[in-house]
């Protein structure tokens, strides 16, 4: 859709030079608190189950068990890294995304690339539109819901979208960052992983 493409760069190129200061010192606190490199990069699904290289700040340590197996979620997350995800701030560098055209302002989140082949058809409908930085699901319960209800909500707003709906997506992520709802799952650091079946989810290690 041009319109929301349109509204994606008149939005987000304005608004990322006038963070780039904020960027920017976010980048040599994570630099000095957790050392190189300060960006989070990793393969997320994209528009049309493409494959694109996703941003954001480093919010946890590389610490392994004596084993070389990377620790648990949890354990890596510093208390730096945990205000930055408890404010959204360690997501500005999707701003990036969004201009390269890899992301839109308002749809559904990028998942992880090997999650691709684990969907059922009604489930890959997510992909008929480019990921987002906020979507349906993220005004709707964030990380507080489970991952049947997060596709239901992804699939809704494939089928629902326009301009006045995203307008309204970016409305309320506004209020949703300034109350902080939905920031973790269950109390876990992160979301459990996806294997494929609605009950079928195992934490991130």
């Amino acid at each position: 859709m041009r319109l929301k493409r349109s509204l994606d760069l008149a939005l987000a190129v304005p608004l990322f030079a006038a963070v780039l200061p904020l960027f920017c010192g976010i980048w040599l606190l994570v630099r000095l608190k957790m050392g190189s490199p300060a960006l989070f990069r990793q393969p997320r699904g994209g528009a049309g189950g493409s494959v694109f290289h996703f941003y954001k700040f480093r919010t946890m340590t590389d610490r392994r068990d004596r084993n070389g197996k990377l620790l648990p979620d949890a354990e890596r997350l510093t208390p730096f890294g945990d205000w930055l995800r408890k404010n959204s701030l360690d997501e500005l560098p999707q701003l990036w995304n969004v201009i390269r055209g890899d992301m839109s302002l308002v749809g559904p989140r990028p998942l992880l690339a090997s999650y691709l082949e684990r969907y059922d058809a009604e489930q890959r409908r997510r992909h008929e539109v480019r990921p987002g930085i906020t979507g349906w699901a993220q005004v709707n319960g964030r990380n507080s819901l489970n991952w049947p209800e997060k596709f239901a909500l992804d699939v809704w707003y494939v089928d629902h979208q326009s301009l006045r709906l995203d307008l309204l997506i970016l409305w309320r992520t506004a209020l949703v960052l300034v109350r902080r709802k939905g920031v973790t799952h269950g109390g876990s650091a992160t979301m459990p992983e996806f294997l494929g079946k609605p009950n079928d989810c195992l934490p991130h290690h």
